[in-house]
């Protein structure tokens, strides 16, 4: 297979591209999602696909599609989903695209992405978290995606890092860093003052005191975080993907000042931290390097 499409379906936007094996994207097109609560959503994806088919050269028999929830132990649909994208689960796509399929977590693919075509390439143990409306990732092991009972690896925005907090996450854990940090939560931990991760940011920017204490405190849960995952997996690199990236040295200055107390360095070693290579294309992009992968072995 030389080319394959890939499909990130977002909560705002649905992204599709043709990817060649060599990482390059040859076409992309992005509609909204809308998600209705009755399907119609399936209906914007297949017209996706029929498009990028259409305006390309030679046949596509290949696509990946990347989805919130968990995917089934085949990577032929995802198997839970709550609370939004109706009918997504245990729908079979190849049977609607008629063309061959895998499907794969929205994390998961940034994870494929970049350990592909990104920074990770080269690194056979690496942690990718995501940082946007809530907090997921993915492991690579030995070189390879590990994706665990159900699927469901990876999903370290629902840590609890402060149990005695009564707020709980999607999964049911008290005080996740999710909570802490993840775009959705803003409004209620800011008691309303700001609206966005966006705004916050901005606030720590002009140093308004309120907006730097809890700015500050969501990166200091965050350092915690990735120095126990340092500490408990040992990874060549850790990668940072999502929309909060965009903050950029608002974000990476403290955080790194954060680990340079809480990280074990033997020997002055210290776990590799970066940004991702890929944002808003990263699940396109991970669901086609995915379906490629799957083809090979």
């Amino acid at each position: 297979m030389k080319t394959a499409i890939g499909i990130d379906v977002g909560g705002t936007n649905i992204k599709g591209i043709i990817l060649n094996s060599e990482g390059e994207i040859l076409k992309q097109h992005f509609v909204p999602t809308n998600d209705d609560g009755e399907g119609k959503w399936r209906e914007t994806i297949r017209d996706v696909v029929q498009y990028l088919k259409s305006i390309h050269n030679e046949p596509i028999e290949l696509i990946g599609l990347s989805c919130p929830g968990f995917a089934n132990a085949e990577n032929s649909c995802i198997s839970y989903m709550p609370g939004r994208l109706a009918g997504v689960e245990h729908f079979q796509w190849e049977t609607y695209f008629g063309t061959k399929t895998f499907v794969v977590n929205d994390a998961h693919a940034a994870l494929i992405a970049e350990a592909t075509f990104g920074e990770i390439r080269g690194y056979k143990n690496a942690i990718l978290l995501t940082l946007g409306t809530g907090v997921g990732g993915g492991l690579l092991i030995n070189g390879e995606l590990y994706q665990g009972l159900s699927q469901m690896a990876g999903h370290f925005g629902h840590l609890s890092i402060n149990p005695h907090d009564d707020e709980l996450s999607l999964l049911g854990m008290p005080g996740s860093l999710e909570y802490a940090l993840g775009n959705y939560s803003i409004k209620r931990r800011s008691s309303g003052r700001f609206l966005s991760t966006h705004e916050l940011v901005q606030g720590y920017l002009e140093n308004d005191p309120f907006a730097s204490w809890l700015w500050l405190d969501s990166i200091r849960k965050l350092g915690l975080t990735i120095a126990s995952f340092a500490n408990v997996l040992s990874p060549e690199i850790i990668v940072l993907a999502g929309g909060i990236t965009k903050a950029d040295a608002a974000l990476f200055t403290p955080l790194n000042a954060f680990l340079d107390v809480y990280e074990f360095r033997p020997k002055t070693k210290q776990t590799l931290l970066k940004p991702a290579k890929f944002s808003d294309l990263a699940g396109a992009v991970g669901a086609a390097a995915f379906a490629f992968g799957k083809v090979k072995s």
